[in-house]
């Protein structure tokens, strides 16, 4: 019996009208970074057309491509975030983790990587020199090889001081199949630590608020908390829960599942110092980034199991089952401490720009 009780997950949902930005007209903006809705349709109305790869077309989190007989996976990403120093970590090991996870939630083995860094002129030496060995300590403890990289300088102005675009590739086993298609009817929803602590150690330091108790960032490789999971029972999908936070993960699972989620919004593991700065900043610790936590869609016969082996590992000590899917329309639902359920919709817009 999984931790998730899904027994009151079957009562009828909320209507609500909630008011929505006005839709975006011939400029970009800083919600199309987002991750949410407005990220999904500059995706599918420019780039779709554009490029039209049937792998880009199923938006995981890496491609899994076959070269001569060798199953990769192969991932690319930017890193853009304000400031570059936060507490807890900073821009360099956030992009070789936040690269290694893109891969690790596909169920391959981190190989290389490469990186490009494009500074602006007048960036302090001394912090690139701090953010590169960073950059190498994450490698190390990764496991993975930063083989390849660029450098590019524009004028002041022209960069924010520093943005870092990776790229890694990855081997995967024959037989590990993990994706959107493989969720079935009554899997069990966990998450694998603490969510929004990323996204609030970076509004934090950038918002110059102190708060009783530090909250730093939870960026940290997922490799080998992924096998330990995957090892005790049947996952059948994960992901890595980082712009748009795990509400937009589900959302984005259920849409191309085409299958209904529930959770239990008391279920969900949130640390009381990112609670507080959440309520204090009017904003939905669902929606916030993190950068060590996935979501995994697992049978409920080896749920329990999971949950068990991921707490065994030092980065999913809190995991927890906090929902379960079910056969209907596409849409997430989140069961509150009353009992109501409602709708979880997509972000539309961007709570915390430039957090990754």
């Amino acid at each position: 019996m999984s931790e998730f009780d899904a027994s009151a997950s079957r009562s009828a949902p909320i209507a609500f009208a909630c008011p929505a930005p006005l839709p975006p007209g011939d400029q970009v903006l800083l919600g199309h970074g987002s991750g949410g809705r407005l990220s999904a349709d500059l995706v599918r109305s420019l780039f779709h057309p554009a490029f039209g790869d049937p792998e880009l077309a199923r938006l995981g989190d890496a491609a899994v491509v076959d070269v001569e007989g060798t199953r990769l996976a192969f991932t690319t990403d930017g890193f853009v975030v304000q400031p570059a120093f936060f507490p807890g970590s900073d821009i360099g090991a956030l992009a070789v983790n936040g690269t290694v996870n893109d891969l690790a939630v596909m169920g391959a083995r981190p190989a290389f990587l490469s990186a490009a860094f494009i500074l602006e002129e007048g960036f302090p030496t001394d912090d690139l020199g701090r953010i590169a060995e960073s950059m190498g300590a994450a490698c190390t403890t990764a496991g993975i090889r930063l083989v390849a990289a660029d450098t590019k300088v524009v004028e002041r102005g022209g960069a924010d001081g520093i943005f870092i675009v990776t790229s890694g590739i990855g081997t995967l086993p024959e037989g590990v199949h993990l994706g959107p298609e493989h969720i079935e009817d009554g899997d069990v929803v966990i998450v694998s630590g603490p969510v929004g602590d990323h996204g609030v150690a970076v509004m934090s330091r950038r918002a110059g608020i102190d708060f009783e108790v530090d909250v730093g960032s939870d960026t940290a490789p997922l490799t080998e908390l992924v096998d330990v999971m995957r090892t005790a029972g049947s996952v059948h999908c994960l992901r890595d829960a980082t712009r748009g936070g795990v509400a937009t993960v589900l959302n984005e699972l259920a849409a191309s599942a085409g299958v209904t989620i529930t959770i239990d919004d008391e279920a969900v593991p949130v640390q009381d110092p990112v609670r507080a700065a959440c309520e204090t900043l009017g904003i939905d610790p669902l929606y916030v980034a993190n950068e060590g936590v996935c979501v995994a869609m697992v049978g409920s016969d080896s749920s329990d199991a999971v949950v068990a082996a991921a707490r065994e590992h030092p980065i999913g000590r809190q995991a927890v089952a906090i929902g379960r899917v079910e056969s209907g329309p596409a849409a997430v639902h989140l069961r509150t401490g009353l009992g109501v359920t409602r709708p979880l919709l997509m972000l539309t817009a961007d709570q915390l720009p430039r957090i990754c």
